[in-house]
């Protein structure tokens, strides 16, 4: 039956602007779905999943530097029972209510909590990681190449701390990812990277490449960020991605550096060589300190693909 909704009934209550407000539903979704939208001075709208939601989420506002957010539960908005319930994450204490509420938050970061980007390149701090971590600045050359779209599958192969999925994942709402990693270790720090920066959604599957492709839906984008010399691994995401999908693999060794030149070779695309320094301390006096270069191909499948060569057989590496 049409009817006003929530939404509509919450912003004529506070004033807000429909058009300037963000809505977020935790209904049958974890609460950290939440965190992608919390950003100094914006307002959001919280669809909640029941009354435990407004507790729910005033803890992780706390838990993510933003406890000085203030809280306003709307309970059965247009019905003779409406009723508000209003303070900060904070002090927030208030019994549970009515399981029919909206949560509207003006949001405060705290003093001393780090900013996060909207855009690909986030803080290397912001992730868990034990050194696999694809750096910030190389991190967003290769987010710019992948170059994600609503709607759209990523295939992150060789995951390490999952940074390439989660930034495809944050680009939009309704971005999929799937990010497969041999080491079990290192495929349970994705998941905690994941929760912790607003991605929940991202699946992680343990296993090495390409026998844990198997049955994986067909990706608009594919990342390979380790184990490029492992056999048939170039050749089994070529022919997984459909005509117009997009590959782009990242490399620090002459090794896997020959296999891409091999590739660009055969299928075009641009192969391009990223290197950044930083300013470190020499002595009384600042100099450079270069990292290691990576060595990048990025292709986009053609509408009609050549035969794909055959992987080198060298062993499977990590970069």
């Amino acid at each position: 039956f049409p009817h006003p909704s929530s939404v509509s009934h919450a912003c004529a209550r506070l004033g807000w602007p429909l058009e300037d407000t963000e809505v977020v539903t935790l209904v049958g979704r974890p609460a950290e779905n939440l965190v992608r939208a919390l950003y100094d001075g914006r307002r959001v709208l919280v669809l909640s999943a029941g009354a435990g939601t407004p507790a729910e989420v005033a803890a992780l506002l706390r838990a993510r530097g933003f406890g000085p957010t203030r809280m306003r539960v709307l309970e059965q908005l247009g019905g003779p029972r409406e009723r508000t319930a209003e303070g900060t994450a904070d002090d927030w204490d208030a019994p549970p209510g009515d399981p029919l509420n909206v949560l509207a938050l003006d949001c405060r970061r705290a003093p001393g909590t780090p900013p996060l980007s909207t855009v690909p390149g986030l803080p290397d701090a912001a992730y868990e990681h034990d050194g696999q971590l694809t750096k910030r600045h190389v991190r967003a050359a290769t987010l710019a190449a992948l170059a994600p779209a609503p709607g759209e599958l990523l295939w992150d192969i060789g995951g390490g701390s999952g940074s390439i999925a989660v930034e495809w994942l944050r680009a939009h709402r309704s971005c999929r990812a799937v990010s497969v990693e041999r080491d079990p270790v290192r495929a349970e720090r994705i998941g905690r990277n994941a929760q912790a920066l607003g991605v929940p959604g991202l699946r992680v599957v343990p296993g090495s490449a390409p026998a844990a492709l198997d049955g994986l839906p067909t990706p608009d984008a594919v990342f390979i960020g380790g184990g490029l010399t492992a056999p048939g691994l170039l050749a089994a995401c070529w022919t997984a991605l459909p005509p117009g999908g997009r590959i782009v693999a990242n490399t620090v060794t002459l090794e896997s550096e020959a296999l891409l030149a091999d590739w660009y070779r055969r299928h075009g695309g641009e192969l391009v060589r990223l290197a950044v320094a930083h300013a470190v301390p020499v002595g009384g006096f600042t100099g450079w300190r270069q990292a290691m270069p990576v060595t990048q191909w990025a292709a986009v499948k053609p509408p009609s693909a050549s035969p794909s060569p055959t992987a080198l057989p060298q062993e499977t590496e990590q970069s």
